[in-house]
């Protein structure tokens, strides 16, 4: 179908945009690779571990993320799965990263909570599912490696229940589990559906059997024992279990639970069905208006809007080219179209648009509301910026976190200042890591994280992207708040600094959590902020 005769309306109610979240390891990186194997877009899934010979996942394009096996960037893709537009934005797992992750989750009208069936509900992922509730993004769970040894799945629903504070529904429930782990029981179709492997691995779609929950050709194929066993619970669930309701779901006040195994494939594809009739299309977003008031921006009545959520240089070598995120919030993108830039107060025309698989890029002529958008950055975009055709407004501004580390860096060759201060330019405007001044004139800049390897990562990118090898100087400092107030009259503590940030605001440094406690004490009559909204 000719892309200009399909309405707006209709265009747009036929794309998902979502975040999948979790703690590392537990398949996140793995579970976007089967969607896009189920998807058609490669043919044999890559294997996440950077074991050798093994292929890396096509999620993670820098060279970092292929030689540790982890995601350490955001990466946007976009492809059919029938006759959904999906777009996913696979975000980083590992804690150090969290602030990327936060700004990504800004982008996403739901999420999948990846569930490691052995481990449960885990650090990264309450601090990842709290972020969802404050900005009411509905999620669905996948608990995951059900091939391995593991918790019980009622142990593992009470838990999600206790610790993330909120009703689960079992939309599906596992047929044995560990190496018997064979299909699950679809609770909506009330069928039993059974999985076999065609490939070592999980490189190939797993082939899928359904029969009715009652007929005979499918209990002949659960032994006697985990039969009994399956009933029970089922039984329980009926009696015990919540319902699901879609409004409840939409609302943030139960999760789809769905029992499955990324690796071996078993239960994606039924998964993969229900996520596109569950998930949203792109929702109305709040807008800040000029005096002040909130509006909204509705997907399908407001001309196009978006904002930049991303900002990440040198995708593709060739190119050595900045490219922002645009999160499509309404209306419709056109190649070379003109927009006003709300920060800058002028127009721009967003040419050499590009759609994401990955490090991959296509040009791209359309785009909707729910789109994620790269478009080559030359130095006017920054993270949080909104553009429109009708400028008024802005969209709410991305949270900015605390560091809690801090460093001084330096180029080893005095005689590569010049790409020294180019890269560092160019991370720092992506968001990799924070820049600091101090207020006394011919101090050094300082440099701050929210994890060791963030500083890791930019060494390294620096060193690959720049040519440039940097000595790493810690400071003696683990916590940090933004002041508010007139730092004229505020009482510094014996131990911390002051320093300012990109956009002129005062923060300080202290050595110990006390310290930051007695500051807060000192002066009363002012604000100190672990987070900037």
């Amino acid at each position: 179908m000719n892309p200009d005769s399909v309405p707006l309306k209709d265009a747009i109610a036929m794309r998902r945009t979502f975040a999948i979240i979790s703690h590392p390891d537990a398949g996140k990186t793995t579970l976007t690779e089967k969607l896009l194997l189920y998807s058609g877009m490669v043919h044999t899934a890559g294997m996440v571990r950077g074991r050798k010979g093994r292929k890396a996942a096509t999620s993670d394009w820098m060279a970092m993320e292929q030689e540790r096996g982890i995601s350490i960037t955001a990466s946007a893709m976009q492809f059919t799965y029938k006759d959904t537009i999906i777009n996913v934005l696979d975000t980083p797992g590992h804690e150090d990263f969290s602030e990327d992750t936060y700004r990504t989750l800004t982008a996403a009208d739901c999420a999948i909570m990846v569930i490691d069936a052995a481990k449960g509900v885990e650090k990264q992922t309450r601090k990842l599912f709290e972020v969802c509730r404050l900005r009411g993004i509905p999620v669905l769970t996948f608990i995951n490696k059900m091939d391995m040894p593991g918790r019980d799945p009622l142990d593992l629903m009470n838990e999600v229940e206790e610790v993330l504070g909120i009703h689960s529904s079992a939309m599906n429930w596992p047929i044995g589990s560990g190496r018997e782990f064979c299909g699950v029981v679809d609770r909506v179709t009330n069928e039993l559906v059974f999985f076999s492997k065609t490939s070592i691995g999980g490189a190939q779609k797993a082939d899928l059997t359904r029969y009715p929950f009652d007929s005979a050709e499918g209990r002949a194929r659960v032994p006697n024992d985990e039969w009994e066993k399956l009933q029970g619970e089922l039984e329980l669930l009926q009696m015990a279990g919540n319902p699901f309701s879609h409004e409840a779901f939409l609302a943030g006040k139960v999760t789809p639970v769905f029992f499955a195994s990324a690796l071996t494939n078993f239960g994606v594809e039924p998964f993969f069905d229900a996520f596109i009739h569950l998930a949203p299309s792109p929702q109305p977003r709040i807008m800040n208006l000029a005096n002040g008031s909130e509006g909204i921006v509705d997907p399908v009545q407001t001309p196009f809007s978006a904002y930049v959520f991303k900002i990440q240089a040198n995708m593709d070598r060739r190119h050595r080219d900045s490219m922002a995120f645009l999160k499509v919030c309404s209306g419709r993108f056109e190649r070379d179209l003109v927009v006003k830039h709300h920060r800058l107060g002028r127009e721009v025309r967003l040419s050499r648009p590009h759609g994401m698989v990955a490090g991959g890029r296509t040009t791209l002529d359309l785009a909707y509301a729910g789109d994620i958008v790269g478009v080559i950055n030359p130095g006017v975009f920054m993270v949080g910026d909104t553009i429109s055709l009708t400028q008024g407004f802005n969209f709410k501004p991305m949270p900015q976190f605390q560091p809690e580390i801090f460093a001084k860096v330096q180029p080893k060759d005095v005689g590569k200042r010049k790409a020294f201060d180019k890269g560092i330019l160019q991370l720092t405007s992506e968001g990799a890591v924070q820049l600091f001044w101090p207020y006394e004139l011919g101090g050094d800049v300082v440099f701050g994280a929210v994890g060791q390897l963030q500083f890791e990562v930019m060494q390294y990118r620096l060193k690959d992207e720049y040519g440039v090898e940097t000595i790493l100087s810690p400071l003696p400092y683990s916590c940090s708040a933004w002041v508010i107030g007139d730092l004229k009259t505020f009482q510094k503590t014996t131990n911390s600094t002051i320093l300012h940030d990109q956009h002129d605001r005062p923060i300080a440094l202290f050595s110990e959590v006390w310290e930051k406690q007695y500051a807060a004490k000192l002066n009363p009559n002012h604000k100190l902020m672990d987070i900037l909204l």
